[in-house]
């Protein structure tokens, strides 16, 4: 019986941590005015421009720029800013990257909100803030 009570306090936090990133998120798209989908996952995209009809898989190494920050739109990296594009493994990426980028074609433009349990979760490094829900703006220049 204490197993079961233990299990149904822990999935209730659960629950209730994961409808307070939601209702951020939402709150979040109706005051910038976005025209958000959400993916099955939970994830939220944007697509503004939808590139090519080829599209990576999680197994390519991707090309984009980038720009990442928080729901206050505090930026905490861009690519931009260091003058060159991302190349990296996208299965060596966040979780939210992997399910996110393959929705936009090559040269495809757009934005990923990414919660935090497809993000860093509550042991980030490089100084992310802990449970963060992530905003990222993209371009996919290429994959291979």
């Amino acid at each position: 019986m204490k197993y079961i009570i233990m299990l149904f306090f822990i999935s209730t936090i659960t629950l209730s941590c994961n409808k307070d990133y939601n209702d951020s998120i939402q709150e979040y798209i109706k005051s910038h005015n976005l025209e958000a989908k959400k993916h099955e996952s939970g994830i939220y995209y944007i697509i503004e421009t939808e590139g090519s009809i080829e599209h990576p898989e999680v197994s390519n190494i991707v090309t984009m720029n980038y720009k990442g920050y928080y729901l206050d739109d505090e930026k905490f990296d861009s690519s931009y800013d260091r003058g060159k594009p991302l190349v990296y493994p996208l299965n060596q990426l966040i979780r939210g990257w992997q399910i996110g980028v393959p929705l936009f074609g090559k040269g495809g433009k757009g934005k990923l909100i990414i919660p935090p349990n497809f993000g860093y979760g509550s042991n980030p490094s490089n100084g992310i803030r802990s449970d963060a829900v992530l905003i990222f703006d993209i371009e996919l220049i290429d994959f291979k």
